[in-house]
């Protein structure tokens, strides 16, 4: 039996990757009118947390609130409303990093803080506290197909439910030694706004379907690498057409054989 295409609008995007800040600047390198530039990822600081929370807030809770409140705010959305998917192929790498350097010692005594931000909802849960969200959450993990499993969970909420979804697919790097097995080199995530029905801020109509093609590549070397080396960033070559505007099918990875033909049509 074929498998019927889940089809969703996008209204919002956000973006943070190394040397790309935001969605405006990656929009930019997508479009060729600037140059990707080597550098750190920026994790804005997550205003909109209480300050104790704010001041225990990971990196990678920094980031899935940062691209999460762009989508929001680029769709004028209200994030209280806002059905959720967090994706992520692992939790925070220099977290867990401190806690095996931690276990590894004489002195074997985890703080609180330490093992609640180890867990791989902890970004969900800061979302939670920050929006006083109360519509659904769902929090995904398949490794390097991560982004392609939230993907899939975002629109079948969509679908079904006909609810508006945001999904976070986010990643962190981890520091040596475990960097040596999960060479993530730097924070990096998307997030899109999806609605089950067209509206004046739809930027275009995704339909999803199973294939068993080759994915796409980026034909920008450095966009390759970050494409490759951060599980969330198989999102790039989507999210380049959706940058310049351009109708097309999209094959991204997923879990081989099985791959995810994306038909993108803009508004």
């Amino acid at each position: 039996m074929t498998p019927t295409p889940l089809t969703a609008w996008i209204e919002g995007v956000g973006f943070i990757a190394p040397g790309l800040p935001d969605w405006a600047s990656a929009c930019a390198v997508f479009c060729e009118k600037t140059a990707l530039t080597a550098a750190a990822s920026i994790l804005p600081v997550p205003s909109i947390l209480p300050p104790a929370e704010r001041r225990r807030a990971s990196r990678v809770v920094k980031l899935a609130l940062a691209i999460g409140l762009e989508a929001a705010a680029h769709a004028e959305a209200d994030i209280s409303t806002l059905a959720t998917v967090f994706s992520a192929s692992g939790a925070d790498g220099h977290n867990c990093h401190a806690l095996c350097e931690q276990l590894a010692s004489d002195d074997r005594q985890i703080s609180p803080t330490r093992f609640h931000n180890s867990v791989h909802n902890a970004a969900a849960g800061y979302w939670g506290i920050a929006t006083k969200a109360m519509a659904p959450c769902q929090v995904i993990c398949a490794y390097d197909a991560s982004f392609g499993a939230g993907l899939l969970d975002a629109l079948g909420q969509v679908v079904i439910d006909q609810q508006i979804t945001l999904l976070m697919a986010y990643d962190s790097e981890y520091p040596e030694p475990l960097y040596s097995k999960r060479n993530v080199p730097d924070c990096g995530g998307v997030a899109l706004l999806l609605t089950p029905e067209k509206t004046a801020r739809s930027q275009a109509r995704i339909t999803v379907s199973p294939t068993s093609a080759t994915a796409d590549t980026m034909t920008n070397p450095e966009l390759e690498k970050l494409r490759t080396r951060i599980p969330a960033l198989r999102s790039l070559p989507l999210l380049q057409k959706l940058a310049r505007g351009e109708a097309g099918i999209i094959c991204l990875d997923y879990l081989p054989p099985m791959q995810l033909n994306v038909d993108l049509q803009p508004c």
